[in-house]
């Protein structure tokens, strides 16, 4: 049984303790403000099938799934999410929609209208060039497009050594049509032998063991340039991870560790409460566990049933409101 002290879920606990101690003040794009440090990693080991699913509040990871799959998707509407019973891209649509008519609609009547009328969802309900859009279509220069994680899992299989392993979001020249520019921006995969390439003495021949046997190891570097810590961040450690596990997964490859990077990483000035609530908390046993049902033909095709989550125990839901 892991040691409740020993928990990796305390780097968390610890990182949110240390913003609002000792982060600096700010006043932030949606004018709530912010406590902020800069430059911040956290690691996991994911090796035994491992998701890093806070247990310290309920964290809604189906959400986070089934939002990830919308990403490899190349969708860029809210409309399939709120299909699948996701509202958690809603606020921007809807507050650009109540700044163009003066109709101050309910967010749930929103929803509804989205889901039940294509054309209003058509005109509203689009996010601009987002996540999706730059992961599958980022658009090169002769108009053509280009889809990074396919890209990226060739790469993986075919030349895993590769310092280009790359999934990126930050697309400069489409910042200004995005409801909501990328936080976390930048994927970046590392593959390791298996331990039968190693010598006695630890020592590794570098990438002429290629032809060695055994099975890889796959890891992930994502780099995110503006964290939530209380609202977003939960959900990218976890959506980033049900990624890595499902790219290993189709590349036939162990998981290793998962690596977050982040830049601003704040506390917003109206999550001090639910950060109190959560410290006076205790981690639950273990970090949940991934079961893959089947395995899709490819890295596209994967489908919400096909995922378990085993052993997830937490604390109650902990709310707190987003800031738009």
């Amino acid at each position: 049984m892991l040691s409740v002290i020993n928990h990796p879920e305390r780097q968390y606990l610890r990182l949110i303790d240390n913003i609002v101690k000792n982060g600096s003040p700010r006043t932030d794009r949606t004018k709530v403000g912010t406590r902020a440090l800069f430059g911040v990693q956290c690691r996991f080991d994911l090796s035994d099938g491992e998701l890093p699913i806070l247990t310290t509040k309920k964290v809604l990871w189906q959400a986070a799934l089934k939002e990830l799959l919308w990403f490899l998707k190349g969708e860029t509407n809210i409309r399939p999410l709120l299909q699948e019973g996701v509202t958690i891209w809603t606020d921007w649509p809807l507050a650009k929609y109540r700044k163009a008519t003066g109709h101050d609609i309910a967010q749930k009547d929103f929803e509804a209208r989205v889901v039940e009328d294509e054309a209003f969802a058509s005109e509203w309900g689009d996010l601009g060039p987002v996540y999706g859009k730059q992961w599958r279509r980022w658009r090169d220069y002769e108009g053509g497009e280009i889809d990074q994680v396919a890209g990226a899992l060739n790469l993986i299989g075919h030349d895993p050594y590769s310092r280009r392993i790359i999934i990126e979001g930050w697309n400069v020249a489409e910042l200004s049509q995005m409801a909501l520019t990328p936080c976390h921006k930048s994927y970046q995969f590392f593959v390791t032998p298996s331990e039968e390439r190693y010598g006695a003495n630890g020592e590794y021949g570098g990438e002429h063991n290629a032809h060695l046997k055994g099975r890889k190891r796959l890891h992930l570097l994502m780099v995110q340039r503006s964290s939530d810590t209380i609202l977003g961040v939960p959900f990218n450690w976890t959506t980033s991870s049900f990624l890595l596990h499902m790219m290993a997964h189709q590349a036939d490859m162990d998981v290793g560790e998962f690596v977050w990077q982040s830049a601003d990483t704040h506390v917003y000035d109206n999550h001090h409460d639910a950060v109190a609530t959560q410290l006076a908390r205790e981690p639950k046993g273990e970090f949940p566990r991934i079961a893959f049902k089947r395995k899709p033909d490819d890295i596209f095709s994967y489908k919400f049933e096909d995922f378990e989550v085993v052993g997830y125990d937490h604390h109650p839901f902990i709310k707190a409101e987003v800031a738009v």
